[in-house]
């Protein structure tokens, strides 16, 4: 892993879900929204450990995720301000944006609904004969869902190239994760299909992508999945309609003081590998990109009636017509 572009990569999603979150609180952009500011190690260490032709699949808090794995920036603002130029014409938005090109195979809007996406991928990578892997990223709510239980039976019966990886930011909506699992480490868990279980500090970029390459590389070499649990934390609430009435401002606090952006500097600038100027430029040049990104979002075309209706595929009261004679 390249330090500089780990760090560039982590200030990408901060810098862009802060614009993201200024945005929306303008009333420009609707529906509702899924911050990770706080996780950007996660994404980033772990999206580092693939190669080009691997995939991931994605969640309702995905925007690092898909910003990690290559996504063009201007693209992204452009699908969460609903622009015909974003990257799912802006109909898939905050929870459902999709970079196929990239190996981004799309964010899900229901919990676990990734991992059973992600288990049928690597299915098509080991039944072509290919060597790509598929990291299937994930919340500690997920854990309790049935279809994440089904897709890990499967992978490790299988033995499928997939990697799943538990962002556990200690809560799943409002629920605390120590409460909803009675195991001291969630990825005590993967004893129970048969496979490696790990867990490491989600804010240390370095760990995680230390974790990440052996897991991908042992899925590579034919070895089966692996469960990753992350220990992380999200600094905004579940989502924008959040009061946050079921944490204390002390824990936030203290979670925030373990930036993981300000400690990968820290490491950095310890080692005597960069200089701050250096960390000051990087962060400078991403708040030109992430300007970029709001212009190119902001003017873009909104979607025409015409062109959304191209995607419907049953008869609608608007075109009454049938579906043969609509050209």
């Amino acid at each position: 892993m390249d330090a500089m572009d780990a760090y560039r990569t982590m200030w990408r999603i901060r810098l862009f879900e802060e614009a993201v979150e200024d945005l929306y609180g303008r009333g420009m952009m609707h529906g509702t929204m899924h911050l990770s500011i706080g996780q950007e190690a996660v994404p980033t260490g772990a999206c580092a450990a693939l190669k080009d032709g691997d995939q991931i699949t994605s969640t309702h808090r995905g925007h690092g995720h898909c910003i990690a794995k290559g996504a063009d920036l201007g693209r992204s603002m452009a699908e969460l301000l609903a622009r015909d130029n974003g990257y799912c014409r802006g109909r898939g938005g905050s929870m459902h944006i999709a970079d196929v090109a990239t190996g981004n195979l799309g964010a899900n809007g229901i919990v676990a609904g990734g991992p059973p996406i992600a288990a049928g991928a690597a299915l098509s990578n080991k039944l072509r004969g290919t060597d790509q892997v598929c990291l299937c990223f994930h919340g500690d709510g997920a854990v309790g869902e049935g279809a994440w239980h089904e897709a890990m039976t499967l992978a490790s019966m299988w033995n499928l190239p997939v990697v799943f990886i538990c962002e556990n930011n200690k809560y799943g909506m409002s629920m605390s994760s120590e409460k909803a699992f009675k195991v001291e480490h969630m990825s005590d868990k993967a004893a129970g299909y048969g496979i490696p279980g790990e867990t490491v500090d989600g804010n240390d970029v370095e760990a995680v992508h230390e974790a990440v390459a052996r897991a991908v590389a042992r899925a590579r070499a034919g070895e089966g999945p692996t469960f990753i649990e992350a220990l992380t934390y999200r600094w905004r609430g579940h989502s924008k309609s959040d009061k946050n009435l079921y944490r204390t401002k002390e824990e936030i606090a203290q979670w925030r003081a373990d930036d993981p952006i300000a400690a990968f500097a820290a490491v950095l600038h310890d080692r005597e590998e960069v200089t701050q100027e250096q960390l000051n430029a990087v962060q400078d040049e991403v708040r030109t990109e992430i300007r970029e990104a709001v212009r190119f979002g902001t003017q873009g075309e909104e979607p025409t009636v015409e062109a959304m209706m191209a995607g419907i595929y049953a008869p609608s009261p608007v075109d009454p017509r049938p579906l043969e004679a609509r050209a």
